[in-house]
């Protein structure tokens, strides 16, 4: 059994903490809000974003950081504007032999980097593990069948995540392509937002259909001129997490975009969801395919509905009426 230290008591924080928990792991959840871990304590469970899902008492929760140190695994799942100062944190805990994982999926603003660079940055002699793919925190909380990616460029790193923390209900495939994980779990977010923005407009499935199949493409074509291996991107933590994220109301990007859809202003439409991680990377994803002279059509349409009030209707149709091309030109 491993000494596990998950930083982040997000809903993506706490479902790995219970999961681990159960396998019989000593398990310590940390959060740098001090009512946010009185109220999981006092309730026994994350009411907000996991109600009716048990956080056994035998769960150390803590602000402080120091129960990194004695962690053998310590994973991170916080939101990416939280990643650079939360594991910088983490360096003057960090026993020798440790392994950090990273659970959040996302670019750093600005830098355009992705969360294993930022870890890796912020914490000398590292190589971090990026965990990823179709995992909606309500039902691995639940011990619902869930399969996962655990990528690093330190493949044993990558199987100690996967034999410390797969179980009949979190099935762990590993994989080096790190680049490709990465950002297969970080655009596909705006992508998912696009499809609830789709639905909530009154699309069909044969609209969103497309827009998730051509979103892909955008997602591979951008990876693929950063470094990665185009098969990650039809694997779990491409076209896998894609799907889930985009058919599922366990998704607060499909949600925030349904009601970006039915007209409610975007900032108004994430202030009432929460945190949109596909609202926050549309930015860093448009900026990010403007340095690298890459064509995303989908991603740049979503980011001028987010940020620059473009009419959804006129979004639809610029998209409808691009210049025809070969299905298969990159």
């Amino acid at each position: 059994m491993a000494d596990i230290a998950v930083f982040g008591a997000g809903g993506w924080g706490t479902a790995l903490a219970v999961m681990t928990n159960r396998q019989g792991h000593s398990v310590s959840l940390w959060s740098p809000f001090e009512e946010e871990i009185a109220s999981i304590r006092r309730h026994g469970q994350h009411r907000k974003l996991l109600p009716d899902i048990a956080v056994d008492p035998s769960i150390q929760l803590t602000c402080d950081a120091s129960v990194a140190a004695r962690a053998d695994l310590v994973i991170l799942a916080v939101p990416s504007f939280a990643i650079a100062n939360t594991a910088a944190m983490l360096r003057p805990y960090l026993k020798p032999g440790a392994v950090v994982a990273n659970a959040g999926k996302g670019l750093e603003e600005k830098t355009y980097r992705r969360f294993t660079q930022v870890i890796a940055e912020a914490l000398p002699g590292i190589t971090p593990v990026a965990l990823s793919g179709p995992s909606h925190a309500e039902e691995v909380g639940r011990g619902i069948p869930t399969v996962v990616v655990s990528a690093s460029q330190d493949m044993q790193a990558a199987a100690y995540v996967q034999d410390v923390l797969m179980n009949p209900a979190f099935r762990i495939y590993t994989v080096r392509d790190v680049i490709g994980v990465e950002l297969g779990g970080a655009p596909k977010n705006v992508i998912a937002l696009a499809a609830g923005i789709c639905d909530g407009y009154g699309m069909g499935d044969n609209t969103k259909a497309a827009l998730m199949t051509r979103g892909l493409t955008e997602i591979a074509r951008l990876g693929v001129k950063m470094g990665a291996d185009s098969a990650t991107f039809f694997g779990l933590s491409g076209m896998g997490d894609l799907i889930v994220t985009c058919g599922s109301m366990h998704s607060r990007n499909r949600r925030a975009g349904m009601l970006i859809g039915e007209g409610i202003p975007p900032a108004e439409a994430v202030k009432r969801i929460g945190t949109v991680e596909g609202y926050l990377v549309a930015g860093t994803a448009h900026e990010l395919a403007q340095k690298m002279s890459v064509d995303m059509p989908i991603v740049d349409a979503c980011y001028r509905i987010c940020y620059e009030n473009y009419p959804l209707g006129e979004a639809v149709n610029t998209l409808m009426t691009r210049p025809g091309k070969n299905e298969q030109q990159i």
